[in-house]
């Protein structure tokens, strides 16, 4: 596990990171368990109902053969994991898909496909299936790697609502994860996005081997982006055999909470998503996030490659909470834009 201090990677449209400093976001997460869920849930019914949880369904559209070396991912081609290369899915199969989606309550459908950057030629197949799933009414993502000049406008022009591009960690532990890109070609993409007018999905992953200090860093860099996301994913490591990180010491579950609640607090207006690991966490662990201020779950039985609670349990789980799902429709005005 790395020792080393955490320094910040410029924010995405960003001249300083004034407005948390990493000692100020590191403070939350030291608070007491108790105080940071009151500050949190506090912070969380001044933005939102909090008894509302949006839907979103991921699909992958293109599995396997990705030539990166993420060491939590069992896509990357170097890994041996069971997971195949495949082509990316004819469209019908993905609007068969969305359609099975909005039916079991999704409001957002989000397409990934395992490529270190798209082709022109892929990306016009990615426009297409946009443009058929916003015309069914639903919200539309993508994460498709690293986007070069002029890609971000393209996919604007197609109706995408939003562009998912997670940092991942903190700097300073990114290079104990991935060597075939750095974190400037992530904050590039991420500016390419925001100069289109395409809304921002960008989280990380925790669990790694971080340190609390990285998991810090982490939230400090998502919330001094100027705006910081709409949408703030965090994932607890799926752990895949065959990958490098495959046999890590797992992030404690109230340490994953806290990180949860550090997230509501440093961006209001975000909505915080539930989405890698939920099926680990068990129900009482995934009620606490709730009250942490998570707000949106990925919904339905695999991201990308790796199993989700069913839409079933899910289901009864709300019902457990008293909690109800977001109604939305993509005319309705976005009510997660930070202020």
């Amino acid at each position: 596990m790395s020792s080393q201090p955490v320094t910040f990677q410029a924010p995405v449209a960003a001249i300083v990171p004034t407005t948390w400093p990493v000692d100020d976001v590191l403070a939350l997460f030291n608070l007491p368990f108790n105080e940071l869920m009151y500050r949190a849930q506090t912070v969380h019914r001044e933005n939102f109902d909090p008894s509302e949880v949006e839907l979103a369904t991921l699909l992958s559209i293109k599995t396997g053969g990705c030539p990166e070396d993420c060491g939590y991912c069992p896509q990357a081609a170097r890994y041996d994991t069971g997971v195949t290369a495949q082509k990316i899915l004819p469209l019908e199969e993905v609007l068969a898909a969305a359609r099975e989606a909005k039916s079991h309550g999704a409001t957002r459908f989000c397409m990934g496909a395992a490529w270190r950057e798209p082709k022109d030629r892929d990306l016009e197949k990615v426009e297409e299936m946009v443009r058929e799933v916003k015309a069914m009414g639903m919200e539309t993502c993508a994460t498709l790697g690293m986007l070069g000049e002029g890609q971000a406008e393209k996919l604007k022009n197609a109706g995408l609502d939003y562009y998912n591009h997670n940092l991942d960690t903190a700097p300073e532990f990114y290079s104990n994860v991935i060597s075939t890109r750095d974190y400037q070609n992530r904050i590039d993409t991420l500016g390419r996005v925001r100069g289109a007018g395409i809304k921002v999905c960008c989280g990380g992953i925790v669990g790694m081997g971080e340190s609390r200090l990285q998991r810090a860093g982490l939230i400090a860099q998502l919330c001094n982006m100027d705006p910081y996301p709409e949408s703030v994913p965090v994932n607890n490591l799926v752990q895949v055999e065959g990958t490098p990180l495959h046999g890590t010491d797992p992030i404690d579950p109230l340490e994953f909470v806290r990180t949860v609640a550090v997230a509501r607090i440093t961006m209001p207006k975000a909505r915080v998503r539930l989405s890698a690991g939920r099926r680990e966490m068990g129900e009482a662990i995934q009620a606490l996030c709730f009250v942490a201020g998570a707000n949106s779950i990925f919904y339905g039985d695999k991201l990308l490659t790796t199993g989700n609670p069913e839409a079933v349990a899910d289901q009864e789980l709300l019902e457990k909470l008293g909690m109800h799902t977001r109604k939305t429709s993509i005319d309705a005005r976005c009510d997660v834009t930070p202020s």
